[in-house]
């Protein structure tokens, strides 16, 4: 055996103990920093809905996950569906990871296509983690005798949908253009909420979407009752609760309003994702993005998520950015495409 040199065991033993406490000097530091704060979570919706259920269920567990173990607010923060909140968080949130985001999913296609007041890029927004894939629906009232999407090619089928610039108002004018269905679409309610009552009321016959999370959640009662028939699933694959309700981008005549219709339906993998601020140092996102996917895992909340029939199917915030940014990088022809569908289409 040949004797190593004390100086090079020496010189090795300093370098992992600077390595040790430098991390450990990190870890204080981030602990330091969140201990005795208010973090803010901003959610975009009216109170209700399911961004405002899963954003309030996290705040109640986050935080302990947190080294520092800070507190967390919810805070609405409804405007524009969604883009109020998200340019609040480009230009005016503090960029040091005290303010979290329950980001609408349709944000990273808005910008995509040149939508209207965007102030935002998603490609600088950190993504914490994302709580669930659901796919969104499109579903009749029970009253209007309307059970399957080919009944909306024979029939007008009034929808509700909370502005024009939400997925509500997307899905149906994509159909009418590339599947021949004959949605009308009723924009400007408040919310998700304010398009039930209007079912209820019989003022619109169904909704242009709702995630198939919330409706499990919000109205059971309803799935139960058959008081809603779901026409179609946006997403990239049939969940397993819906089997034989056909996905968008299946309903396209051809290849070229095939893509056009995936690249709609790509967001439904970030259904319900946290996002917080440019710029956030990296050692506090690193332990943000550490602390939702204990969070996720924490029986406390997993409890609380089944009480509550909170769907929770989760993914990382590293794997929830490439999503996102995989959306606004999608072929020029294929965004082109959608922004004159939509623009078009949802008015």
């Amino acid at each position: 055996m040949v004797a190593r040199p004390r100086t090079t065991l020496l010189a090795a033993s300093l370098a992992l103990a600077c390595g040790i406490g430098a991390h450990a000097a990190r870890a204080d530091a981030v602990s330091d920093f969140y201990r005795g704060k208010t973090l803010q979570m901003i959610i975009a919706t009216s109170p209700g809905g399911d961004y405002d259920t899963r954003g309030r269920l996290l705040a109640r567990h986050l935080g302990r996950h947190i080294p520092g173990e800070p507190n967390i607010v919810a805070q609405n923060m409804p405007g524009g569906v969604g883009l109020a909140a998200a340019n609040y968080m480009a230009s005016i949130a503090p960029r040091d990871g005290t303010v979290l985001h329950m980001l609408m999913q349709n944000m990273p296609a808005h910008q995509a296509v040149g939508g209207q007041g965007v102030k935002f890029d998603t490609r600088k927004f950190i993504f914490i983690g994302n709580t669930t894939d659901t796919p969104n629906v499109i579903n009749s009232w029970h009253t209007t005798g309307i059970k399957t999407i080919e009944d909306v090619k024979a029939r007008e089928l009034v929808v509700g949908a909370a502005g024009t610039a939400t997925a509500s108002a997307y899905y149906p004018a994509a159909l009418n253009a590339m599947a021949g269905t004959k949605f009308k679409i009723v924009t400007g309610y408040p919310g998700g909420n304010d398009v039930n009552l209007a079912m209820e009321k019989g003022e619109v016959g169904g909704r242009g979407s709702n995630s198939w999370a919330s409706w499990k959640s919000s109205r059971p009662q309803w799935i139960a009752e058959k008081k809603i028939n779901v026409l179609v699933q946006i997403g990239l694959k049939r969940h397993p609760d819906l089997p034989d309700v056909p996905l968008l981008f299946e309903l396209a005549g051809n290849d070229q309003d095939r893509e056009v219709l995936r690249f709609i339906s790509a967001d439904t993998a970030i259904s319900r994702a946290v996002v917080t601020t440019p710029e956030t140092p990296p050692e506090r996102v690193a332990a943000l993005r550490k602390a939702f996917m204990d969070t996720i895992a924490d029986p406390q909340f997993i409890a609380e998520a089944a009480k509550m029939q909170v769907d929770i199917s989760a993914s990382s915030g590293e794997q929830a950015q490439k999503i996102a940014d995989l959306i606004l990088d999608s072929p020029p022809a294929v965004l082109a495409r959608a922004k004159l569908l939509l623009e078009g289409g949802a008015k």
